[in-house]
């Protein structure tokens, strides 16, 4: 409800959409998705389809006016999947009004936005909820109420936010994949504060280029993403697992440094929730060889350590002490083909997850996608063991307009 009340009021403080420079433009896809499932399903509830299709949409529209410095930007995204009917959802993602200033600018409304520099995992990133039932991959998010002001300057940019309304994670549901042994009920919602979904969020971050480094430290208090998941019994008394959201704080620190073909990444955090305070990491590096014999495509080697010191009480992660090593693959051909591979090995039960992603644009508006995710020798204690038979090869069409 937070979003509707907060839309309403960024569209109330909207000029008349008079003046110079108007301009606007319809854009976005069209998606036809396949998910070929290569085993059996883990649980006997859970859909056998082995080639379940799903169609999404997500168009755009952006109305510019006042010499470009008021934006108004509306994404929203459907989502019809033929296996899971809790993948089949809707969401705006984004629907806000932006102003530019001299060296300013706020945004009102529902908004998305990213930070971190890793490849195998986005601690920093915490602003928005995660849309895990578009993807396993956590870079799907839902629309955010926020409102954001952005002060530039010499010393760097500061950017405040104030989150007023919680999204819910979205799960799959009993039949669907992707799932633990027991599912996740979403109408078992546990929190930690009394304002529930209502909590206001604050959050602020410092970003600044220094040579050849990019830093950014920011601090998050509110509501976290990320829910601690605990049994219960749902309505007809059936073990299921319900999702408790603490009040947390969270401190971090996301740096890159550009050094000729190296990029050097850190992803760091300290948490204070339920269970106390945790540190946890993500480092690494990515080396680029350009023009790999004369053919003109790049490769990139990527290298990750992955540390989480969590205790029990805090939610579950698979990724406590990990190594992820990949390959980044650039054409740079006119159809801008690109190839990213990658495994994360855990070091203590060898448990392995790797994944495959490809893109081929086919002339000027169809773009091809392939996905895959692969899971070797997962352990009984692994936070993954739900997803062992999940194993997929994921094809994609897109159109574009």
């Amino acid at each position: 409800m937070y979003r509707f009340y907060l839309t309403a009021f960024a569209l109330l403080l909207l000029p008349p959409f008079s003046g110079a420079s108007i301009a606007e433009a319809l854009s976005g896809y069209a998606a036809a998705e396949f998910r070929l499932f290569t085993s059996k399903p883990a649980f006997p509830e859970q859909d056998t389809s082995t080639l379940p299709p799903s169609l999404a949409l997500e168009p755009e529209y952006l109305y510019e006016w006042n010499d470009g410095n008021d934006r108004l930007t509306v994404v929203p995204f459907l989502r019809v999947d033929a296996a899971d009917d809790e993948r089949t959802h809707a969401d705006l993602r984004e629907l806000n009004w932006l102003h530019i200033g001299s060296n300013w600018d706020l945004r009102i409304g529902l908004g998305k936005v990213f930070w971190g520099v890793t490849e195998s995992r986005h601690l920093v990133d915490i602003i928005n909820q995660t849309d895990f039932v578009e993807n396993i991959d956590g870079e799907d998010k839902l629309g955010q109420p926020m409102v954001n002001l952005n002060l530039l300057r010499d010393w760097g940019s500061l950017r405040l936010f104030v989150l007023p309304g919680f999204r819910e994670r979205t799960f799959s549901g009993r039949e669907g994949r992707f799932r633990s042994a027991l599912p996740v009920d979403t109408s078992r919602v546990v929190f930690e504060s009394s304002a529930e979904q209502k909590h206001t969020d604050l959050a602020l971050r410092w970003s600044h280029s220094v040579g050849d480094w990019d830093i950014g430290l920011a601090h998050f208090w509110g509501t976290s993403r990320n829910p601690r998941l605990q049994i219960a019994l749902d309505a007809s008394g059936q073990p299921v697992l319900s999702p408790h959201y603490d009040i947390i704080h969270q401190t971090s620190l996301d740096l890159q440094a550009t050094k000729g073909s190296w990029l050097w990444k850190l992803e760091a955090i300290s948490k204070d929730g339920k269970g106390g305070r945790f540190a946890a990491m993500v480092a690494g590096f990515e080396y680029t060889f350009y023009n790999v014999l004369g053919t003109g495509a790049d490769l990139g080697i990527l290298s990750e350590y992955l540390y989480d010191g969590r205790d029990e009480q805090a939610p579950a992660t698979p990724f406590d002490d990990d190594i992820f090593l990949g390959a980044r693959v650039a054409l740079n051909d006119s159809d801008n083909t690109q190839l990213l591979i990658g495994a994360v090995i855990d070091r203590k039960n060898l448990s392995k997850l790797f994944s495959i992603e490809a893109n081929r644009r086919i002339g000027d508006r169809w773009v091809v996608e392939f996905e895959s995710r692969i899971f070797a020798n997962v352990s009984f204690s692994d936070i993954l063991f739900g997803q062992r038979e999940d194993e997929f090869l994921q094809l994609r069409l897109k159109r574009f307009f």
